[in-house]
């Protein structure tokens, strides 16, 4: 592995354009914190281009697997890991070792709190974590989704804080000696998406300042084929924002149409269906029993709050998100009265969930409402079971505690109720009609299939 030898006061340009030829010359060092859904993958594109890759994460069990040529995402699977690590790709939890790279990349969570504000305790451990093993002329960037200011606001004074004596956050001083640069960069990640490549997503880079920019452009340049630099790390932030709440506010609409439709006997799918003919004017966006992932129903919380502090209430935004999060709680309510109309109470009744993943074909339960939807039906005294072929457990997450196993689909009759949250492709839909006393189905799974053992909301 190659490392970078830095002379002490260097200024800023020096610094700048030595960054720059090693992002070309693609021999850049780049440690990517935070090995999850967006870190692993961002670091195995880096190894495929010839850059040298440094994973680090506080979860030793990663480091663990790593380690032996195992994954923990269903989606990559262990033979490119094995690859990276022939091309000497290493995972550590010790952060000492960012002072060998040039560039540090950060994709850690940034969920909510209980009160639904923004919980940036994994970017200021990470920033406290790194600070003081920073030096002159690396690149921090954050690619974690976060309100906008904090690039600016929490991770410079916090870099400043923690570093070596000296040394400080480049901000356009062309003679300012001995800097390091700082950027935000949105992960557009799309789980499940094998239609568009990794490198063919356009990379938005915002920097703190122009050289901050360039270099980030540079070494992003390296790897996807369109890079969009913007005016600043505000700008950035704003845009990945931008992005998710267009779509929670327009999922938020279908499902709110698709209540109305359920009380006007209409079908809501129907309806999407003969909109979308619609040559322009018109994007479909589809209903379901709640929105999961990381990203969409958090981040307009996260742009409300931000709001606050300008005086301003972001009211259409906010019930955007409020809807959305209320779907599991209208989904538990139709299985209930669905199952009243066939003279069945939902306390003590069989219910069998199919999927749980926030999204279909994907191991992914990152706020995802089957979650939500299996505790409301538990504390409803419903029997829960449920199936997902990327789960053979679920066990605890920072907002649940299941311990909970997959079981087999097999003599589905014996349940009140199949309820389909997940769509996942590798499911037999007729057979699982044919086979059940009752389906629900909150995604339009069985479309094409006529059965009065059907709901569908």
């Amino acid at each position: 592995m190659q490392t970078s030898t830095r002379t002490s006061a260097y200024n800023a340009i020096a610094l700048k354009d030595g960054a720059i030829e090693r992002c070309h010359s693609k021999t850049s060092n780049v440690g990517v914190i935070g090995l999850g859904y967006v870190g692993l993958p961002l670091a195995l594109l880096f190894i495929e281009e010839g850059f040298a890759v440094t994973g680090f994460d506080i979860d030793t069990t990663k480091i663990d697997v790593l380690s032996t040529s195992r994954s923990y995402i269903g989606r990559i699977p262990e033979t490119e890991i094995a690859l990276a690590r022939d091309r000497g790709f290493r995972a550590t939890s010790d952060f000492a070792r960012v002072e060998k790279m040039d560039v540090i990349i950060i994709c850690v969570p940034t969920p909510l709190t209980e009160y639904r504000e923004p919980d940036l305790s994994f970017i200021i451990d990470t920033i406290k974590s790194i600070a003081p093993h920073l030096k002159a002329g690396q690149l921090v960037i954050l690619e974690s989704t976060t309100y906008p200011g904090t690039t600016e606001e929490v991770v410079l004074p916090l870099i400043e804080r923690g570093a070596s004596r000296g040394l400080s956050v480049s901000k356009g001083d062309p003679k300012a000696n001995d800097v390091i640069f700082l950027a935000f960069s949105p992960e557009r990640e799309d789980p499940g998406n094998n239609a568009v490549a990794r490198c063919d997503i356009p990379k938005i880079v915002g920097g703190i300042d122009v050289y901050s920019s360039q270099i980030a452009t540079a070494l992003y340049g390296a790897i996807f084929h369109q890079t969009v630099a913007v005016s600043s790390t505000a700008v950035a932030e704003m845009t990945k924002l931008l992005e998710n709440i267009y779509r929670c506010v327009n999922i938020a609409l279908v499902n709110e149409l698709k209540l109305l439709c359920l009380r006007m006997g209409i079908d809501i799918w129907e309806v999407i269906a003969a909109a979308s003919t619609k040559p322009f004017g018109f994007h479909p966006f589809y209903p379901g029993p709640g929105l999961g992932g990381h990203c969409i129903p958090v981040d307009p919380f996260y742009l409300s709050w931000k709001a606050k502090e300008y005086d301003f209430s972001t009211r259409f935004i906010q019930l955007a998100g409020e809807i959305n999060m209320a779907m599991p709680y209208h989904m538990v309510d139709f299985i209930a009265e669905t199952l009243n109309f066939r003279c069945k109470a939902l306390k003590e009744a069989k219910v069998m969930i199919l999927g749980v993943s926030y999204k279909k074909d994907i191991d992914d339960l990152r706020e995802s409402p089957a979650i939500t939807i299996i505790e409301v039906l538990q504390e409803r005294g419903a029997i829960v079971s449920y199936n997902d072929p990327y789960f053979a457990k679920i066990g605890k997450g920072r907002k649940y505690n299941l311990q909970m196993c997959c079981v087999p689909l097999d003599n589905l009759g014996q349940y009140d109720c199949i309820v389909i949250v997940t769509d996942h492709s590798n499911y037999n839909y007729p057979e699982i009609v044919r086979e059940a006393q009752l389906i629900i189905d909150t995604r339009n799974a069985t479309a094409g299939i006529s059965s009065e053992k059907i709901a569908r909301c």
